[in-house]
């Protein structure tokens, strides 16, 4: 499984279920169970299901944003991307506890987990 590096605000609010698109610079080809990891944390806070991309370039761009600001939770005017994309997350599963990763040096968006972080356990060596 891989994880996700987010902001701890957009982490947070993506385990509680409360912002569901998160806005990328470009689409993903993932899909299925994702884990989430603060940035800066070393750890794995819980899960949430990667369900697809939509665009948020074109002709109704900026209605399509405005309209869906729910999802997201980002102000128009602090989208700096060209040509956004909104990856879409559901079924958010937060961890009891955090669980610690080994940090790759250079891992920026993603981190491959090993199997003890994904089942919620052990201490991802």
């Amino acid at each position: 499984m891989d994880g996700l590096v987010i902001k701890p605000k957009w982490a947070d609010m993506i385990l509680s279920g409360i912002k569901t698109w998160e806005i990328r610079g470009s689409k993903t080809h993932k899909h299925g169970t994702i884990g989430i990891i603060k940035s800066g944390s070393g750890l794995v806070y819980g899960t949430v299901e990667l369900d697809g991309c939509v665009p948020l370039h074109g002709p109704d761009d900026v209605e399509l944003i405005l309209g869906n600001q729910d999802k997201h939770h980002v102000a128009l005017g602090a989208i700096k991307y060209r040509k956004p994309w909104a990856w879409v997350m559901k079924n958010p599963i937060i961890y009891p506890e955090p669980v610690p990763y080994k940090h790759p040096q250079g891992a920026v968006i993603w981190v491959r987990l090993p199997k003890a972080v994904y089942q919620g356990g052990g201490k991802g060596e």
